[in-house]
Order: structure tokens, then sequence, then C-alpha cells
């Protein structure tokens, strides 16, 4: 696996969210079974930012790094789908920024974007989490979303 910014992107290829749950795990094994009949490139994100709280004032402490916690997430994440054998045209990118924005800048260029759904937040909640339901709402290309419970092995 490669990792390269998202000013890199490759058009026609299948973008895939992830933040290391399960649902966004199943979001890679579904794009992984799906790129043979759609794409040869597979663009991971993970997506960061600082939280609001913040604020510009105290600055930002030195033992917070949400860069470095999203490599983690990226790496361990793709471990635990792929073993040492990620398919081939996998491409790992960090980028920072709101996730549903960023995504749905990449949703441009892509033949499908598949995400996760952890169903947190506010009545769509219940169904959807608030950047699945963003990315479903507004993506650019057709859209797949993955619960937790949901397997490509189940569907075989």
């Amino acid at each position: 696996m490669k990792e390269e910014a998202i000013g890199t992107l490759v058009k026609d290829h299948i973008v895939v969210g992830i933040d290391g749950s399960e649902s966004s795990k199943n979001a890679l094994r579904w794009a992984a079974n799906l790129s043979p009949t759609i794409s040869d490139t597979i663009d991971v994100f993970v997506v960061w930012e600082y939280p609001t709280m913040l604020g510009w004032e105290g600055g930002i402490p030195e033992w917070l790094k949400p860069d470095e916690d999203a490599k983690k997430i990226l790496d361990a994440t793709l471990k635990s789908v792929f073993g040492d054998n990620p398919p081939k045209g996998l491409v790992g990118r960090i980028h920072e920024g709101h996730a549903a924005s960023v995504l749905l800048e990449a949703s441009k260029s892509a033949k499908m974007l598949i995400v996760g759904s952890r169903g947190h937040g506010g009545f769509a909640g219940l169904l959807l989490g608030s950047v699945s339901s963003a990315c479903a709402e507004r993506a650019a290309c057709p859209v797949l979303v993955v619960h937790e419970k949901e397997s490509t092995e189940s569907k075989k």
C-alpha cells in the first residue's frame, strides 16, 4: 500500500472513508470485492481535524496528535482487513479537514463512494451516521453505506 495526498487522485476510482470502526472495515471489504468490476484503484481516506473545543487561545497541547492517530487507524484497519496482502491499487490517504467535506470532494472524480455507518447523531443517526448521511445526500457518484453487521461474507 502506498500513501499519497488528496491532490493525486486518479479518475474513476473507488473512495472509501474509514475510521477504524467495524462498519468502516466492512466498507473496505466491499470496496475490495467490487474493485475488479468497478475500478483498479481504491483510495482509502482517514480524515482528521482538531477538536473545536480547543479554540485559538490555549494553543494545541503537545500530546494531541490527530494526524499520527489517523496514521495508526489507517495502518491498523488495513492490517485487520487485509493482513499483509492489501489489494493491488489500494492507496492510503490521511487528510486534515471535516470527513464529509473531504469525502464529498473526492467523490467528484470517483465511480463509487463507500462509507460505514455507526448510526450516531440525532434522528438521521437512527439509521445513518452524520458523515454517511451527508455523503449519501450530496456525493457526486453512487454511494454504498455499509452498516456494522453487514459483511460481504453474509451476501454469498
